[in-house]
């Protein structure tokens, strides 16, 4: 099991989402207000991730502890807190 913050984040948040994972990969996908996100892990080899959840319509690229890159992202939205 990947991306355990987040999947925990979205829980407690009791947004509904799908998990899968795939060559050690984790891939979420859920929607909030009608608007669908991802969040894909690259392989273990190239540590970091591609979402848009920045920007729904965009996606970037997130390295580092990419996990807790995206957690800021999520709790600095509005509607989350």
């Amino acid at each position: 099991m990947r991306l355990l913050k987040i999947q925990a984040f979205l829980k407690e948040k009791n947004i509904t989402y799908d998990y899968v994972e795939e060559n050690e990969c984790g891939s979420i996908d859920f929607q909030f207000r009608g608007v669908p996100y991802h969040v894909w892990e690259f392989p273990p080899e190239e540590p970091g991730c591609e979402s848009n959840i920045r920007t729904g319509g965009r996606v970037e690229e997130f390295s580092g502890d990419y996990e807790e890159a995206i957690l800021e992202v999520l709790r600095d939205w509005d509607a989350m807190k």
